[in-house]
């Protein structure tokens, strides 16, 4: 047998660094491989377990109802039933198809033409302005990772919506797209948010009304029918204006649910300072993971009308007053109920400046200076000199620069003469002695030590400034306020009120007040036929304007002002905020 030729050293070159390509490619497809493992567990190591997540519970609900047991807010999720598409009226499917994922019976898990349309528009605007998301995607999104913008969840979103196209059909997805999309007040789903909206299931649906919810994925808190009616309208039309372009409606359908979203899209009444309010201080009573109604002492007129009333003074006359903010506190003078609350004007749910802002009172704390005065024992008859005043270099004066002599206590107070205020707080014993009547009747705030006090500079709360004056008018007794009464129809626990201050007293000072709204600085609060008093009040520079009374069994504080204690422009505690008090107490 003939030898086999050996291979020539070209050959053995050749075969050497094809071995050697072949085992660099080897290497490194192993490490690609697990590189891509590493990258994939990275993107997937924190992703929910879809199978789980799909049925995860919703979250509690919390209601707070008004005495009568009426709806005034909701938190937390709303419950509805599950509906089938198939059992909607077509427009409704049809509706979210239209304005969320048109394509949405022509694509798969995702749709390359949408994604490049999106892509185009984002790079000739420089910014995302427009999705690419399939309903698929957005399912996954909704149920299983909620709205972070980021790499990883982007690639668990992809991995998610193939897992959800492999085990559901697009009927499946489009049901449970419809029965988990979050639209806004707590509502997933499109049957809660027909109860919520509405007060109908969304079987009963009408063409205007299915075009609003369809509409909210888009944001559901600015687009919410019952806060901002005129946005989801705007917004609804939209959806209308692709339905007509889909052919899921004609134009004349079209025309005639236009014509009905202004009837569909009605305000919510203005409760939410009361609500967040009363969920801010009830919040460690709830039962963690329950359901849980809260029957509280809220007046929804009441608080319509006193909203109605800050929001209207503010915008007709606040640029004359040069103030921009205020807020308005109605409650029951014999137990604390709080029936209103009004914590600013504008977004009604940031800062509650009826509860969480200190402003000085000016002369609405001397009520309380001419009490500390009854309770030394100076007679409701008593006569103070209302005239210069020297102080160790503090020379305070009146508003008007003028003095009126011997006046008697009833006229210093309804006129609120400063210097007779400063002789009142010394007869009552000092600063310290008026501070300790102060505290007696709730306000616990920080007060100068010094003749000043009298003339309000120590900062006080809106809702502690009207709970002090609660006892003139309910004999002398110091009330806790309250907004909460019963939890799941248990009753609850409410501070009762306590006996403070001599009752005859506090009684005297109530009547001195009437007279600051019979012939005062407070004449505006007066109303014919009803029996009104309180205090007007003015701090340096008109930054802050007060009125406090009482009306039908009720104490109404208002104060006027700026965030940022900017002066105002003739802001007396008579003018504007005895004008809202007015306004307020006629709706009592």
């Amino acid at each position: 047998m003939p030898a086999l030729p050996k291979p020539s050293p070209v050959l053995k070159r050749r075969l050497g660094r094809t071995w050697a390509v072949a085992r660099v490619l080897v290497m490194l497809g192993i490490w690609g491989a697990v590189g891509a493992g590493l990258a994939a567990l990275w993107f997937t190591w924190n992703m929910p377990n879809p199978a789980i997540a799909i049925t995860q519970a919703r979250r509690p609900a919390i209601r707070l109802l008004d005495p009568a047991g009426h709806l005034v807010a909701r938190f937390g999720d709303v419950s509805g039933r599950v509906v089938l598409p198939s059992a909607l009226p077509a427009y409704v499917p049809a509706a979210f198809i239209a304005i969320e994922d048109r394509r949405f019976y022509e694509h798969g898990a995702f749709d390359g033409r949408g994604i490049f349309r999106a892509l185009v528009s984002d790079v000739i605007h420089r910014h995302v302005v427009q999705g690419g998301s399939t309903l698929t995607q957005q399912v996954a999104k909704t149920l299983f990772l909620g709205n972070q913008r980021t790499l990883r969840r982007k690639v668990q979103e992809a991995f998610l919506s193939l897992w959800l196209w492999r085990h559901y059909s697009r009927a499946q997805i489009l049901g449970i797209y419809l029965n988990r999309v979050y639209l806004g007040g707590g509502a997933y789903g499109v049957d809660a948010a027909a109860r919520l909206y509405f007060n109908k299931p969304a079987s009963r649906l009408t063409l205007a009304q299915a075009a609003i919810l369809a509409g909210l994925p888009k944001a559901p808190s600015s687009l919410n029918p019952l806060v901002n009616a005129q946005a989801a309208a705007g917004r609804a039309a939209k959806v209308l204006d692709a339905m007509v372009a889909t052919g899921a409606i004609s134009p004349a359908q079209e025309n005639a649910a236009e014509a009905q979203l202004g009837d569909v899209a009605s305000p919510i009444s203005r409760s939410s300072w009361f609500a967040l309010w009363t969920m801010q201080r009830e919040a460690s009573l709830i039962p963690e993971g329950e359901d849980v109604s809260f029957t509280t002492t809220m007046n929804p007129g009441l608080q319509t009308a006193a909203q109605a009333a800050l929001d209207s003074a503010i915008e007709t006359q606040g640029a004359k007053y040069r103030v921009s903010q205020g807020a308005v506190v109605v409650l029951d003078a014999r137990t604390g109920a709080v029936r209103a609350i009004v914590g600013g004007v504008g977004d009604r749910e940031g800062y509650n400046r009826a509860v969480l802002a200190r402003r000085q009172t000016g002369s609405a704390i001397k009520p309380i200076v001419w009490l500390a005065g009854l309770m030394a024992g100076m007679p409701p008859d008593s006569m103070v000199l209302d005239a210069p005043l020297n102080l160790r270099g503090y020379r305070p004066h009146d508003y008007e620069r003028g003095y009126h002599g011997e006046v008697s206590m009833t006229e210093a107070l309804a006129d609120s003469m400063n210097t007779a205020a400063i002789r009142i707080l010394l007869r009552a014993g000092g600063p310290r002695r008026v501070i300790a009547v102060a505290r007696s009747l709730g306000l616990e705030d920080h007060f100068p030590d010094d003749a000043t006090m009298a003339l309000g500079t120590g900062a006080v709360g809106v809702m502690q400034l009207a709970s002090a004056y609660a006892a003139f008018f309910n004999g002398g007794e110091r009330i806790t306020p309250y907004g909460v009464t019963a939890i799941n129809g248990v009753g609850a626990q409410v501070q009762a009120p306590v006996p403070a201050v001599p009752s005859g007293d506090a009684r005297a000072v109530a009547a001195m007040m009437r007279q600051v709204v019979l012939s005062g600085t407070a004449t505006a609060a007066f109303i014919p036929g009803v029996y009104t008093a309180g205090k007007t009040g003015t701090t340096q520079d008109y930054r802050d304007g007060w009125f406090v009374g009482y009306a039908k069994g009720d104490i109404i504080a208002v104060w006027l002002g700026n965030d940022d204690n900017a002066p105002g422009k003739n802001l007396l505690g008579g003018s504007l905020p005895a004008q809202i008090f007015r306004e307020v107490a006629q709706a009592l």
